[in-house]
């Protein structure tokens, strides 16, 4: 694909999650996404995956930042990718399909790294788009039961009791889990079931609602990736 210059920029990803200080392992990630950009002349994003607010601070995040920025230095700075402060995805339209983009701008005092969470108006759209097509549903299921219901190598699992709810009860459900925010309870994750024969058959777990009041650093009180 790069030899045969199928796509006008390459553009790489740091990933991170905020709830900790970098260590040796984040460093090679680093010089490989960083590496990869400046090898072709591309841009690496900074994207915070700040989606369990319960283990996440901004300390963490102003932290990694400033480490980033000095390990890059002198020879990847050039590649590294923010965005406009405050900045959300735009609605587009990629290969005759609704999308959503946001354009990098480079580090500076109106920019700031890309994080995950500020998505997340876009994934529930999304996953709206799932539920619509029979291929996600609300669960009620609560973690231990989660556990049971996935099954393990010694024994087989079993489908969730919420899977057959139906579309315009999973639509309500979905809603009520963003309308109702934080502490709300009883709504469960949109659970995205595998293709039939696959286990495990109760599907996995995509957004959660938030119980503990916690809330994310961005994106509000009510859900967190699961």
């Amino acid at each position: 694909d790069v030899a045969a210059k199928r796509y006008a920029k390459i553009v790489t990803r740091f990933p991170p999650e905020p709830n900790g200080y970098l260590h040796i392992g984040h460093a090679k990630s680093i010089c490989l996404n960083f590496g990869i950009a400046r090898e072709h002349d591309g841009q690496c994003n900074l994207r915070f995956d700040d989606t369990n607010p319960a283990k996440e601070e901004t300390e963490y995040v102003d932290s990694i930042t400033a480490d980033v920025q000095w390990l890059i230095a002198g020879w990847a700075g050039h590649c590294l990718g923010f965005k406009p402060k405050g900045a959300t995805a735009a609605r587009v339209t990629s290969n005759g399909r609704p999308d959503y983009y946001l354009a990098p701008v480079a580090p500076g005092a109106n920019s700031e790294p890309f994080s995950a969470s500020s998505y997340f108006d876009q994934l529930y759209d999304y996953a709206v788009t799932l539920i619509q097509g029979g291929a996600a549903y609300v669960c009620d299921l609560s973690p231990e039961d989660t556990d049971k219901y996935r099954g393990a190598p010694d024994r087989p699992g079993k489908d969730s009791p919420w899977r057959n709810r139906t579309v315009a009860e999973n639509l309500d459900l979905f809603a009520r889990m963003k309308s109702l925010g934080a502490g709300a309870g009883g709504l469960g994750s949109t659970g995205i079931p595998p293709k039939k024969g696959n286990p495990p058959p109760q599907g996995n777990g995509a957004i959660r609602l938030l119980t503990t009041g916690g809330k994310a650093r961005r994106s509000g009180p009510w859900w967190r990736r699961a």
